[in-house]
């Protein structure tokens, strides 16, 4: 868990040339962490706080995951001996449930057309049912998911851009990387613009997202941080994506994408700044969508 975190900001140099020459954008590349993701930031900081408490001496670790905080838990508890049940909505990536299995971890899948609100509500059903067997970490509720973003790579950022940063775009699915980060960017500089990504349905397809307005809320997220939400189509996603690893050199997951895109719509509106963005995964788990073959 020593590994977590300090992960290389990269510049997006050729996407769109029309940008002022004065305004930057740039992306904190999240696959560089030990599990693969940017959650495992959030479960390393769980896991270490719920065994500094013993939490976990004689109980089995359960969460609810679309995926990336799945394998994150199960990269570190593999390597900790600690015992992990997940549930997963049953059409998440091949590539993800492949992941998980291979760590050992037990899967218990939930209904797909319920998405990640579905295996959270199943995950506290187990819980609730037997709290002497599971540790229920619960990622949308525990605020060691938002601190390890607060601790992490808000500092990051600020360190990386010596305090350049002038806006934060960040796609949301549980929210802690937009609260904990933004709330230690605007503790620094609360003119710093925090701007969530959100697709513009239920069941987008863009795997780690909520629609938040149709869905349920998570407790860690705080509202009132956000100066500004953008919406990002699939299709705009997908197109994006594929731009990235042929434009950039970069292959990154879906909601990475999302974010790339929204980001550069926050650039061009600009006459100077930098944008800094967040690509959670990268898109080695998705190659088996048909839009990466699209010209």
């Amino acid at each position: 868990m020593t590994l977590v975190g300090n992960t290389p900001l990269v510049p997006l140099t050729r996407l769109d040339g029309s940008l002022s020459p004065d305004v930057q954008v740039a992306a904190k590349a999240e696959w560089f962490n030990p599990g693969g993701s940017i959650k495992d930031r959030p479960a390393a900081l769980i896991l270490q706080n719920a065994l500094n408490a013993g939490w976990l001496e004689d109980r089995i670790l359960l969460d609810s995951s679309s995926g990336n905080m799945g394998i994150a838990y199960a990269t570190f508890a593999s390597a900790l001996g600690i015992r992990t049940h997940l549930v997963i909505p049953a059409n998440a990536s091949p590539a993800r449930i492949a992941i998980l299995r291979a760590h050992g971890v037990k899967l218990i899948l939930s209904d797909p057309l319920e998405g990640s609100d579905g295996a959270q509500k199943l995950a506290e059903e187990l819980a609730a049912a037997e709290p002497e067997r599971y540790y229920y970490a619960n990622q949308y509720s525990n605020p060691s998911n938002w601190l390890a973003h607060y601790r992490s790579t808000g500092p990051e950022i600020i360190a990386q851009t010596t305090g350049a940063v002038t806006h934060f775009v960040a796609a949301m699915g549980t929210t802690g990387t937009m609260t904990g980060t933004g709330r230690y960017l605007k503790q620094y500089n609360p003119n710093i613009k925090l701007v969530g990504v959100q697709p513009p349905a239920p069941m987008s397809g863009i795997e780690g997202i909520k629609h938040l307005a149709s869905s349920r809320v998570p407790d860690i997220y705080d509202p009132a941080l956000v100066d500004r939400l953008l919406i990002v189509e699939t299709e705009a996603a997908h197109a994006m994506a594929r731009r990235l690893a042929r434009e950039e050199g970069l292959l990154v997951g879906v909601s990475a994408a999302a974010a790339a895109h929204a980001a550069l719509e926050v650039a061009r509106s600009l006459n100077s700044g930098m944008v800094v963005t967040i690509f959670p995964d990268s898109g080695v788990k998705y190659l088996e969508q048909p839009f990466w073959e699209t010209d």
